[in-house]
């Protein structure tokens, strides 16, 4: 890892005044239940920053719709990195530590299509119309799994009356992610997902993101629940992760760093 990376890092733990977790004595184990959203963006920064501390880490990763079903389970966690809508939702039965959440970022919806293929128009609300339309097939996560792309998608199909349309055509996936792979292995024409579950290495392209009126734009909290068993080091990862090195990182993966 870059010099640089390293010095990003090693300054957002001394801004968090938790220089000592560099110390392979006071290693732990965080276990983190992230939005597979984040969980792309995050996973080099993660990489590094247990080279850097010690730690480990077990993530939980799903769609919103399935995070919510792993929490309300009352699977431990020492981080969670979610939607704001479900952050609040969270906050609001008291399972959070208070004063614990950070805003990550926003994170807009874009179309993706597999390298090579014909790309169809969607710079307008009718162009995206259209090539919902004359796609022969459309990724998108399983309705059962809830997701925000696939709430959104049907929204969009709604408002243009051609939701029977879009489901009719539809290949479920396990999440925006998925959906991107199943695009990028010929399985589906395209797919709506978070401009960060998009990756160009694995033979998926963005298109283009979603036309304004019809983008959704959503942020990203990190917040350590109250019945967490590692806070303070969860506080520290929390502050690595959103210091001004790391964003960057961030902004080439499609991400609006908060302020």
């Amino acid at each position: 890892m870059a010099k640089r990376t390293f010095q990003g890092f090693a300054a957002s733990l001394a801004v968090a005044g938790m220089l000592s977790l560099v110390v392979g004595a006071d290693a732990a184990e965080l276990k983190v239940i992230s939005a597979g959203a984040v969980r792309g963006v995050i996973g080099g920064m993660i990489d590094d920053y247990a080279r850097l501390s010690g730690h480990t880490f077990k993530f939980t990763v799903g769609s919103t719709g399935r995070l919510r079903e792993i929490i309300a389970s009352g699977e431990p966690a020492d981080l969670i990195i979610a939607a704001a809508p479900l952050m609040a939702e969270l906050e609001a039965t008291g399972r959070m530590m208070p004063a614990s959440r950070v805003d990550i970022g926003r994170i807009g919806l874009g179309v993706v299509i597999r390298e090579g293929a014909a790309p169809p128009d969607v710079s307008t609300p009718e162009a995206l119309r259209q090539a919902l339309v004359n796609a022969k097939s459309i990724a998108y996560t399983d309705p059962k799994l809830g997701g925000t792309s696939y709430v959104h998608l049907m929204k969009i199909a709604d408002t243009f009356g051609i939701t029977d349309i879009v489901a009719g055509k539809g290949v479920h996936a396990t999440g925006g992610n998925d959906a991107a792979a199943k695009v990028a292995a010929g399985q589906a024409e395209l797919a709506i997902v978070l401009i960060s579950e998009i990756h160009a290495k694995d033979g998926a392209k963005l298109l283009a993101p979603l036309p304004e009126p019809l983008q959704l734009w959503t942020i990203y909290s990190a917040a350590i629940p109250a019945s967490s068993a590692e806070p303070d080091h969860a506080r520290a990862l929390i502050a690595a992760l959103t210091a001004p090195a790391m964003r960057p990182r961030w902004i080439a993966a499609g991400w609006q760093p908060a302020e």
